[in-house]
């Protein structure tokens, strides 16, 4: 059981969790106990005790040494806790709870498509919301664009295809990049931190001035080591420091303008590195993954560790004692700002694409969800030339897979009307496969033994609402709905229409009259084309073209006076309703 696995690795962490915090108390304790010996050592040190100065200076070292260790062990523990969240969103697809996870892709909502709203493709309880582990903007945006009614061009589907397919057995991998990225913060956008670092400078250091900043600084601790072993007079590395401090303050402006995009990205960049960093380890086979792979941690990772790096020496100068010790001494900003000028030339162009690899690869995780959390799950095969969907065992990814009911289907170019009771199914089966449609156009796995389909442009009437503002009623915006169908059948490019309910805004004999015309204006060889309704007089309907047009339905049935259903779809018309038995049931009749 695929739960089980993530069950058992959010044991692990938590037992790796309560040792950790456990030794960080421990160097809490030796933290404390250390500083207030080399307090005292220093103390004694000063009042002539033989040998405490040495004592408080090894102290000293190794006071520091605790300090660094002790915030190796904090990293550490916060990548658990990030480890422990990212496992229970993973465990939030098995029971339900999904529905909970905050990015439900709002913003990805397109009026102009109701398809969005219709197949539950963003907002809440939708495909993206269930799918979604991207953590940057950049990385959302590319799940959003990949959900698309439009089918892409098939080579990109296979590709998908094809590292979506790695990461399946690489559960652990995906658990530890997501960890990693949430050090990132949520919705990280990469657009500023892109412009800043690669924005060009109004200002660079010159050449006289980098190697002013090399020798000087050489020569005067070399003067400082002459004075303290007698051989120079002090007066001469102290006419140096003053010189250097000089320096550094005519152009102090200047080097905080060059640094200026450091100050605020240190946090950004190391999360970075640490994401290329592990994708480097891992040995990967697709082409997709492997490219990746290698640019990020051959060039990425250690451009941006010197990136990094670079920010910690910046960020030091915060502190007042530092930024004037550091600057006489050292000639500090000058240093830095010298090397952030050869870094952009060296490595910034590259900058875009390294970040833009890591939204790719949230990506192929996010569209790899499915695999990783539904026992049945198959990659869609893409077929060529008319349109084709054969489906085998398919259910709906949005409904948990103990509750799912799996139906298969086997189309081409036709019309099928769809009769059946009240909730038994309709219209979450004409959901299901067009919103299977997305899924195989992304190149995520389906929810289903097989399934196969040609591209086809997806089309949809199933949510349906009135617009005041516009004085458009819900009759009115269904024929919008319905006319844009028929406009875009002119192109006779492939199509999958699914109408819910067809006209139900209208009475029933003008129902009928316009829904026979729009079926018949959509029955066309390069359409297949789903009708769900509760006129049974568009059973009898044929077309003037040689395209089918045949009947399927849902059925409920009684038990101990209760009405069921088993949503299974089955040849011919419906034969009986339940509208009575639900006003019944509701306290009506």
């Amino acid at each position: 059981m695929k739960q089980d696995f993530y069950k058992n690795l959010q044991a692990e962490a938590q037992t790796q969790l309560a040792a950790d915090e456990k030794l960080s108390g421990r160097y809490t304790i030796y933290r404390t106990a250390c500083f207030f010996a080399l307090i005292f050592a220093f103390a004694a040190g000063y009042d002539g005790v033989r040998g405490a100065t040495v004592i408080g200076v090894l102290l000293l070292l190794f006071f520091s040494r605790l300090i660094h260790q002790h915030n190796r062990l904090k990293k550490r523990i916060h990548f658990i806790q990030n480890s422990l969240d990212v496992t229970e969103e993973y465990l939030s697809r098995f029971n339900g709870k999904w529905q909970k996870l905050t990015d439900k892709g709002d913003e990805f909502i397109h009026p102009e498509c109701p398809q969005d709203i219709d197949l539950h493709i963003y907002g809440p309880a939708s495909l993206y919301q269930y799918m979604c582990c991207a953590r940057t903007a950049l990385g959302r945006q590319k799940l959003a664009q990949a959900l698309t009614v439009t089918p892409p061009p098939t080579d990109v589907i296979a590709q998908r295809q094809a590292a979506v397919n790695e990461l399946i057995d690489h559960q652990r991998l995906c658990v530890e990049l997501l960890a990693l990225s949430r050090f990132l913060p949520t919705g990280h956008d990469t657009a500023p931190l892109i412009k800043e670092v690669t924005a060009d400078q109004p200002h660079h250091i010159s050449p006289v001035l980098q190697q002013t900043a090399r020798l000087l600084p050489l020569l005067t601790m070399t003067s400082i080591v002459l004075a303290l072993g007698g051989l120079m007079e002090w007066h001469i590395p102290g006419l140096l420091i003053l010189l250097q401090f000089a320096i550094a303050m005519v152009f102090h402006r200047q080097n905080q303008t060059i640094l200026a995009p450091l100050r605020t990205l240190n946090h950004e960049l190391h999360a970075y590195r640490a994401l290329f960093i592990r994708m480097g380890k891992t040995n990967f086979t697709s082409p997709q993954l492997n490219k990746l792979s290698a640019d990020l941690s051959t060039e990425g990772a250690p451009a941006l560790q010197k990136l990094a790096r670079l920010t910690d020496h910046v960020n030091l100068c915060r502190n007042l004692f530092f930024f004037v010790l550091g600057n006489a001494l050292l000639l500090w900003d000058c240093h830095c700002a010298s090397r952030f000028n050869r870094w952009q030339d060296n490595a910034a162009q590259n900058l875009k694409n390294w970040l833009d690899a890591w939204a790719e690869m949230e990506l192929y995780i996010s569209l790899a969800m499915t695999a990783h959390t539904r026992e049945q799950f198959s990659f869609p095969q893409i077929l060529k030339g008319a349109p084709q969907l054969n489906t085998t065992g398919l259910s709906s990814l949005l409904i948990t897979e103990e509750k799912a009911v799996p139906n298969d289907t086997a189309m081409t170019a036709e019309t099928r009307i769809i009769t059946g009771s009240n909730m038994s199914g309709k219209t979450t089966y004409m959901r299901t496969l067009a919103s299977s449609l997305v899924l195989a156009y992304a190149g995520a796995p389906i929810c289903a033994k097989s399934f196969a389909c040609t591209p086809m442009a997806i089309f949809t009437s199933i949510q349906v609402h009135d617009d005041q503002s516009q004085g458009i009623s819900t009759f009115y915006a269904e024929l919008l709905r319905i006319k844009q169908m028929v406009d875009f059948s002119q192109k006779q490019t492939p199509m999958f229409i699914c109408i819910d309910e067809i006209f139900k805004g209208t009475n029933s004999a003008d129902r009928i009259i316009g829904a026979r015309e729009a079926i018949k204006r959509l029955t066309r060889p390069y359409a297949i084309t789903l009708v769900s309704t509760h006129d049974f007089e568009l059973c009898d309907l044929q077309s003037g073209n040689d395209i089918p047009v045949t009947n399927y339905h849902f059925a409920e049935y009684y038990e101990n006076n209760k009405i069921k259903f088993d949503y299974k779809i089955k040849n011919g018309r419906c034969q009986t309703t339940n509208a009575q038995y639900l006003l019944k049931m509701a306290g009506i009749l």
